[in-house]
């Protein structure tokens, strides 16, 4: 059963105006006394177990979610019974994009760790985005880097080898890593190495393979899900030279 925790007085000090994800998950750039009108955009904060869905395809859409703490994945059930990884999603970043134009969710969003997120309504989104001077504007900014992020999964997919998807994979975490304020060479990965395979259009064994290449390589290190990067340059140099195939 979900668990949605009501925002009270006291947690509203720590809802939009005071929270330190704010420039990440809802980048405004506002004035304080736009940002606390932000606040009344929180109706409730959710926790959602590890493994357990935030919501499924199907559902109707009522809101968007701010990841306050946790990560988690989406997916699309395909028509021989897989599930196939559409994205991973982390702290800082926002869930629920996908329902806004059928008005029902078309994936669906399932914790990778225990998590919690700030629930967004967004008829109150709507409503709020009339009164407060760049609301809409910048929401769209955020719809903008979702998309950003789509084509650069399909850039992927479309492009490289598999261990030029793996490097592009690796350098991507560092960089998202690094935008919330931890180590950009060394982090924990909470998705398994097949969802990792099932995102980037590889088989298990492939990942497998190109992972333990990297580590002979000395490119990495790996203990479980634990990851080093230890030459970020050599990763890049992968990337790169993919980039400058397709473009001649």
């Amino acid at each position: 059963m979900r668990a949605s925790v009501p925002v009270t007085m006291n947690g509203l000090k720590t809802a939009c105006s005071q929270c330190n994800l704010v420039e990440l998950c809802l980048p405004f750039g506002m004035s304080d006394s736009e940002l606390h009108q932000l606040d009344e955009l929180v109706g409730a904060r959710r926790k959602v177990k590890r493994q357990q869905s935030l919501y499924r395809a199907g559902d109707p859409f009522e809101a968007i979610y701010a990841i306050r703490a946790g990560s988690f994945k989406t997916d699309v059930l395909l028509e021989d019974g897989r599930d196939q990884v559409t994205g991973f999603q982390m702290t800082g970043e926002i869930l629920g994009l996908d329902g806004i134009s059928t008005e029902n969710h078309s994936c669906n969003a399932i914790a990778l760790e225990d998590s919690e997120v700030c629930v967004i309504p967004y008829a109150k989104l709507e409503q709020l985005s009339h009164e407060v001077e760049g609301l809409q504007h910048q929401f769209h900014k955020v719809m903008s880097r979702e998309i950003v992020r789509d084509h650069g999964v399909m850039m992927l997919l479309g492009s490289m080898r598999a261990e030029e998807r793996l490097a592009a994979f690796l350098l991507n975490m560092s960089q998202r890593f690094t935008a919330r304020g931890f180590s950009a060479a060394e982090f924990h990965l909470r998705m398994t190495r097949e969802e990792i395979g099932s995102y980037l259009g590889l088989k298990l064994e492939t990942v497998s393979r190109a992972f333990s290449r990297f580590q002979e390589e000395g490119l990495i290190a790996v203990q479980q899900k634990h990851i080093r990067l230890i030459d970020s340059s050599g990763l890049r140099r992968l990337v790169q030279h993919q980039t400058a195939s397709c473009g001649r």
